[in-house]
């Protein structure tokens, strides 16, 4: 367990190895099966999961029952309610399993002792922030601007490995779309 969160951040920072032994004491270990709950909307999300095998979701539901999926999250991958996480107030959000999954758990006081003990990961954590905000202000930018089939493009392109593993409607879904749009879409480009 952790091979790939310590590759991951070694793709950042470089740790000894009594820092690797010293990170390890803050983690837990944690595995999901499929359609199980990290979290449920309401309930105060304490952790920052990492993703060491299979497939997340995080969305909400509407008061009608309709899902909107705000991101997914593979192998390599962090997940979680930041503002329901930093903040202390109820998570907005659901998270959820996709496939049978293995996480790395990293609660708020552990991140916090972490940067203190091993200053280095300060520097891996804003790097991490900067690249998700970086993601999150692309992806309200495509949501406004591209036509269907350019985002549904897009996404194949830049995570080809979602597109594959993730159910169609949950794709629509995070697309802003409906099965229906999205199947209408991808019918059309086969014809290209």
């Amino acid at each position: 367990m952790y091979e790939v969160f310590f590759k991951k951040l070694a793709e950042k920072i470089t740790l000894t190895t009594e820092e690797v032994d010293l990170f390890k004491t803050y983690l837990t270990p944690k595995k999901l099966r499929r359609k199980q709950y990290l979290l449920q909307e309401g309930d105060v999300c304490k952790y920052s999961a990492f993703v060491e095998k299979g497939a997340l979701r995080s969305y909400t539901i509407d008061e009608k029952g309709n899902e909107y999926i705000i991101q997914f999250a593979l192998e390599g991958w962090f997940i979680g309610d930041m503002y329901s996480m930093l903040t202390g107030e109820p998570a907005t959000q659901n998270i959820d399993a996709i496939e049978d999954s293995e996480l790395v758990l990293i609660s708020k006081q552990a991140e916090e002792e972490i940067m203190k003990r091993i200053p280095k990961y300060e520097h891996f954590m804003r790097l991490l922030l900067q690249n998700a905000y970086i993601a999150a202000q692309r992806r309200f930018n495509h949501m406004a601007s591209l036509s269907t089939e350019e985002r549904y493009t897009k996404l194949l392109n830049t995570y080809p490995e979602i597109v594959q593993r993730v159910p169609q409607h949950m794709i629509a879904s995070y697309l802003g779309l409906t099965p229906e749009t999205l199947s209408r879409a991808r019918k059309q480009m086969s014809r290209k």
